[in-house]
């Protein structure tokens, strides 16, 4: 089932997630919701406070982003093909590399681009959907993708890695998303 995404403004975006266990009610049918709205979204990454549940619990998937680049754009990046993977109560171990530029989005704050700084590498200890513990670095795209999601656990936005200012310039942007006065093509659920 296709969850509406939770728009920019809402409370749950900035709520710190909690683990959870293998008790969970329907994880099972909440992961795959999860993975068909990200799909039916055009995203490559959903965390569970941007479906409305304040869980650590995040889904990937970069190799549809490699999909779409040739073989000489993908040896740029070090963790060509990608992943596709369930993150559940997953919490950074250690952060490494440069710190590099990468032109990021989010569902839930459609219609804005902005250039992020992130870390190279990251080394997560995590759960996956079959609550088999893993501990891994992941690199390039993957990790970007990841330290996004893993932001939405923690409360987090991709906005909050800009300057004040890019942030008082996109303060009307950011109100009309909280209004639902964004077009996408999507189901959204906005604040209030």
């Amino acid at each position: 089932m296709i969850l509406p995404i939770v728009a920019y403004g809402h409370p749950v975006l900035r709520k710190m997630a909690t683990d959870i266990d293998e008790s969970y009610p329907q994880l099972d049918k909440l992961i795959e919701d999860m993975w068909e709205t990200m799909y039916a979204s055009s995203g490559v990454g959903l965390a569970a406070p941007q479906i409305n549940r304040d869980i650590r619990l995040f889904v990937v998937d970069t190799e549809q982003m490699f999909a779409g680049m040739n073989a000489d754009e993908q040896k740029e990046y070090p963790d060509a093909p990608g992943l596709r993977s369930v993150f559940i109560n997953a919490h950074i171990l250690d952060l490494d590399g440069d710190e590099w530029a990468y032109n990021e989005g989010c569902l839930s704050i459609p219609r804005i681009r902005e250039d992020i700084y992130r870390h190279e590498t990251v080394t997560l200890e995590y759960m996956d959907e079959h609550f088999q513990a893993h501990t891994t670095t992941f690199s390039g795209l993957t990790a970007r993708v990841i330290l996004h999601e893993y932001d939405h656990i923690d409360g987090k936005l991709f906005i909050d890695h800009i300057s004040t200012l890019k942030r008082k310039l996109m303060k009307g942007k950011l109100s009309d998303i909280t209004k639902g006065k964004v077009k996408v093509d999507y189901k959204m659920m906005f604040p209030g």
